[in-house]
C-alpha cells in the first residue's frame, strides 16, 4: 500500500535527504540540505512523499511506512502580460530503485498539481535531462508538459553519477495544470491530429555510453548534436509536442507549432 502526502518533521525530511543522495549520488556541494527541505515546504513549495506502509517494520519507517518516493518543488513568480503569476518549480522527483517501473513517479506528479491547484496555482515547470529516456517519455507523453527552451549546461559541473561527467544540458518542461492538452490525460480521449515538423531522436545505448570512459565521447557526440537541433527548432517557434519509443527503444521527440491543439 503506497500513501502519498505532505513530508512532515525533520526525520522525513532526512530521509527525502538520503533518497536525494541514493539517486543521484551527489557529494557534499551538490546535496540539498534537510533545512532546504523544510523551507522549500514553509514558503509555498511543496514536499511529498510517497510511503509503503508494507515496509513498517523498516528502521526508518514512519507512521505510514517507509519514504521510498518524493517530489520537492519551490514557489515562484512568472512574468506574463497581465502581471506577475505564481507557480510551482518542481525541483526534484526521486523513486527508490525497488518500487521504479510502477508508475509512482506519475503519481507524484499527478499529486503536485492537484496540491498546486488546489490554491489556484496553474502553471509548473521543471528542466530534464534531454538524454534521459525515461523522464522524456514520462514529462511529455504521459504528464502534457511540452518544451520549447533548451538550456545549456543549467547547473555546471555536476557531481552526480547519472551525469556522466557530460554537460548539465536541460529542457525546461512547462506543465499548463488545467489546459485541455493535461486534461485530457485525465479522461482519455482520442488525440487531437497534430503536424510533426521534426524528430529528434536519442539512441536507447545513452546511459551505457554516458556510463563508461570508453563510450562517453558518442554520448557527448549525441548532445551536441541534439543541443543544435533544439536550439534551431526553437529559434523557428516549434516546440516538443509528443515523445514515443521506436521499435528498438530509442526516444524520439516531436516537434510541431504550438498553436496546433
Amino acid at each position: 500500500m503506497i500513501r502519498i502526502r505532505s513530508c512532515a518533521g525533520m526525520g522525513e525530511m532526512e530521509a527525502c535527504v538520503d533518497l536525494q543522495v541514493e539517486t543521484w549520488g551527489y557529494d557534499e556541494n551538490d546535496v540539498i540540505s534537510r533545512k532546504t527541505f523544510l523551507l522549500a515546504q514553509k514558503i509555498g513549495g511543496q514536499v511529498l512523499g510517497a510511503f509503503d506502509s508494507d515496509l513498517a517494520s523498516d528502521t526508518a519507517a514512519g507512521p505510514d511506512g517507509t519514504l521510498v518516493g518524493f517530489a520537492m518543488s519551490l514557489p515562484g513568480l512568472k512574468s506574463t502580460p497581465h502581471g506577475p503569476e505564481p507557480y510551482i518549480h518542481s525541483h526534484m522527483l526521486a523513486v527508490r530503485p525497488t518500487h521504479r517501473n510502477r508508475g509512482l513517479g506519475a503519481q507524484l506528479k499527478w499529486e503536485q498539481r492537484r496540491e498546486a491547484l488546489s490554491r489556484g496555482i496553474r502553471h509548473m515547470e521543471w528542466t530534464f535531462d534531454p538524454l534521459e529516456i525515461k523522464n522524456a517519455f514520462l514529462n511529455i507523453h504521459r504528464l502534457g508538459a511540452i518544451s520549447r527552451e533548451y538550456r545549456v549546461n543549467f547547473y555546471g559541473v555536476s557531481s552526480s553519477r547519472l551525469q556522466g561527467g557530460l554537460p548539465t544540458d536541460r529542457l525546461l518542461a512547462e506543465w499548463e495544470l488545467d489546459s485541455p492538452r493535461v486534461e485530457a490525460l485525465i479522461t482519455p480521449r482520442p488525440a487531437a491530429a497534430r503536424t510533426i515538423e521534426e524528430r529528434i531522436l536519442v539512441q536507447a545505448a545513452i546511459e551505457r555510453w554516458k556510463a563508461s570512459e570508453a563510450t562517453r565521447k558518442r554520448a557527448i557526440d549525441v548532445q551536441l548534436e541534439n543541443r543544435q537541433k533544439f536550439q534551431q527548432a526553437f529559434s523557428r517557434g516549434l516546440a516538443v509536442l509528443g515523445f514515443s519509443l521506436d521499435a528498438e527503444g530509442n526516444g524520439v521527440y516531436e516537434l510541431g507549432l504550438l498553436s496546433q491543439p
